[in-house]
């Protein structure tokens, strides 16, 4: 890391697109991808950037990587400014999208390394060793000479990863990195960017794979519309929209004595097969013992009990069709280390 890291960050980030509203010949016009966006990207930390399609994530994230330059708003890295010091910016940072072909099919595994370890100018020594380890940790050693034509698609998201690792950058951002990986490489891949924000880079992750969001980052913006609609660790958002984890007990006896509980709790109640009945309570806190509890000593008989989680995909659906009211957004923080 340098000497002294503010982080990435962003202010007022607002990008126009010129669109054509009636096919070739209509009058242009401009589609608003981006709508004055802060954000903040400090290094240690796992920063999630999350929203349905079309939210505006990737091209955030590629303003970021310097491959857009925005229409309005700063955004800055370290202090540098992303289009006035692009080539001191690209050498802090690198970008690992899923679904995106960015290395060069008719090159092998190792050439394309070597070449983007030199773009970088990665010390030829430190480059073989370098090399040899990524190819490892993705588990391409055995395909390193074979070129990328020859590759399956999830071989060559491997190398996609071991490139946005070449010059070990400073901060790293992931547009669905996992996208199309199996299972053991994409956990790899996850204890890899754990390791590497708990050594001091920073880290932004655009994932529709939430499971990871929660597991990887302390935390998360929400945009909609190119537009923030709230932010905070993934306990907090699910916390703050209601999202509840749910308890379904099945009680293969049901009665009044049952029913009798169910409306204290505030439970609802599901015919079943059989006549049994499911109790189903959505709370914010851990329920399942107490509404247990309270069924058998009322003399129910239970048949089965569930636990669902609270889901950081509801919070999200809620937050964006407004049904939820954001949690309040701390001020913008800088951070030196």
């Amino acid at each position: 890391m340098t000497a002294t890291t503010t982080g990435i960050q962003v202010r007022a980030l607002r990008k126009d697109f010129p669109v054509r509203d009636k096919g070739l010949f209509g009058p242009r016009g401009t589609k608003r991808a981006v709508d004055g966006l802060d954000l903040d990207i400090p290094p240690g930390r796992i920063t999630g950037l999350l929203g349905l399609n079309g939210a505006g994530k990737t091209t955030t994230i590629k303003i970021l990587a310097t491959l857009l330059r925005p229409t309005s708003g700063t955004v800055r890295v370290d202090g540098l400014d992303t289009v006035a010091d692009a080539r001191a910016v690209r050498r802090r940072i690198n970008l690992i999208a899923g679904g995106e072909r960015m290395v060069y099919t008719r090159m092998t595994g190792r050439e394309n390394l070597r070449y983007f370890g030199r773009l970088y100018d990665v010390p030829t020594p430190e480059l073989r060793t370098r090399i040899d380890e990524l190819l490892d940790l993705v588990g391409l050693t055995d395909a390193a000479d074979t070129t990328v034509e020859r590759y399956s698609r999830g071989m060559t998201q491997r190398l996609a990863i071991a490139r946005g690792l070449i010059n070990s950058p400073d901060y790293l951002l992931l547009d669905e990195p996992t996208l199309g990986l199996d299972a053991p490489i994409a956990r790899d891949l996850r204890r890899v960017v754990a390791a590497l924000a708990a050594a001091g880079t920073g880290v932004l992750l655009t994932s529709h794979y939430l499971a990871e969001v929660e597991e990887l980052c302390g935390h998360v913006y929400v945009i909609s519309g190119g537009r923030h609609l709230a932010q905070g660790s993934p306990a907090e958002l699910k916390t703050a929209t209601g999202s509840h984890r749910t308890v379904r007990v099945t009680v293969t006896d049901p009665g009044d004595h049952t029913a009798a509980v169910a409306t204290r709790f505030g439970a609802t109640r599901e015919p079943l097969p059989n006549g049994a009945e499911a109790i189903v309570l959505r709370h914010p806190g851990d329920m399942a013992g107490p509404l247990a509890a309270a069924l058998v000593e009322a003399g129910g008989s239970i048949g089965g009990l569930e636990i669902t989680e609270a889901s950081l995909e509801d919070a999200i659906l809620r937050l964006a069709d407004g049904t939820a009211t954001p949690p309040a957004s701390p001020a913008s923080e800088a951070v030196t280390v």
